[in-house]
């Protein structure tokens, strides 16, 4: 198993809201939930209301809400931007 991580950088139209490696994240796209890991292939998505659920290298987990905006993946950078973002 690898031991690389994401960065991942949620934030809101206003302010960050997190910032912070991962083994793991899952989000609601407008085309349903996606899972990403490390390695994943580039993209760009457009984001849907919902909960963004977000796991820490030591297995804790981050839920928090996100409503509206887009999500994207490059070389292991998952940046998520919403309208309104908070932790759960």
């Amino acid at each position: 198993m690898s031991d690389k991580t994401l960065r991942v950088d949620l934030v809101a139209a206003d302010r960050a809201v997190w910032s912070g490696d991962a083994k793991m994240v899952i989000a609601k796209t407008i085309e349903g939930e996606i899972g990403l890991l490390p390695g994943h292939e580039p993209m760009l998505a457009i984001l849907g209301s919902g909960e963004v659920r977000i796991t820490l290298p030591t297995g804790e987990s981050i839920k928090a809400t996100a409503d509206d905006g887009f999500l994207s993946v490059e070389h292991d950078v998952v940046t998520i931007v919403a309208r309104a973002a908070q932790l759960a």
